[in-house]
């Protein structure tokens, strides 16, 4: 039985332009082979050129009609009660990795009117299910992945951040977060802790195309800005 390798999931939110994705992440569609969408986030993905092979969710943000044409085109559909202890975006998370998802990213899930969806989705990158699937946060403006350490055998993380000199690339702890080391960044951190609350690891600068972080112990987000956002 074949298993995706890279899953696409489409939320809800703020959709952004495809060209602009295109340009601020050369590729990224690129190696697809799942696309689940996550209730209304069916419709995002139509703007965007993406057929679902899947419909996750409580249906709450498709009208009756929109229903009916995702059925009529083939698409599975799982509906999950309105009154449930997940969002719709995490149910689209949890059926990917159910399908053998070897890797994630998440679209449309930044933007729009609802903070708290924005912040949750964040969030959404320390789920258990995603414990060893590498995932991300996709969006023109940005780039939002997860470090965690120490890995299985008790190591420290090593992430390569390769990319455009001069662009940004913030850490952000989740809790304290203990032996950060960075190379190829303006800012230096030599084996040292970001606690949560200080900003400290925001808005540090490529200063090598081939830099890297090096986490010891805790959750770091990694937030990268694309070659189109140079400061």
């Amino acid at each position: 039985m074949h298993h995706p390798t890279r899953a696409l999931i489409v939320a809800d939110g703020a959709v952004p332009e495809r060209a602009l994705l295109d340009a601020a992440w050369p590729g990224w569609a690129d190696d697809v082979d799942l696309v689940v969408a996550a209730d209304g986030g069916a419709v995002a993905a139509e703007r965007l050129g993406l057929r679902p092979d899947l419909l996750v969710g409580d249906g709450d943000s498709l009208s009756e009609a929109g229903l009916v044409r995702i059925h009529a085109a083939g698409i599975p559909v799982e509906l999950s009660p309105i009154a449930k202890d997940e969002t719709d975006t995490e149910l689209a998370i949890l059926a990917a990795v159910r399908r053998g998802a070897a890797r994630v990213t998440i679209l449309c899930a930044l933007g729009g009117p609802r903070v708290d969806h924005a912040l949750a989705n964040v969030l959404l990158l320390a789920h258990p299910a995603l414990a060893g699937v590498p995932a991300e946060l996709l969006d023109p403006a940005a780039r939002v992945s997860l470090i965690r350490a120490p890995d299985a055998a008790g190591a420290p993380v090593h992430r390569p951040l390769p990319g455009p000199l001069d662009a940004l690339v913030s850490l952000i702890p989740l809790g304290d977060v203990a032996s950060v080391t960075t190379a190829g960044l303006a800012y230096p951190l030599r084996d040292e802790g970001l606690d949560a609350g200080p900003a400290r690891g925001v808005s540090n600068v490529r200063s090598s195309a081939d830099a890297a972080v090096t986490v010891g112990r805790g959750l770091l987000l990694v937030v990268e800005a694309p070659a189109t956002l140079r400061p």
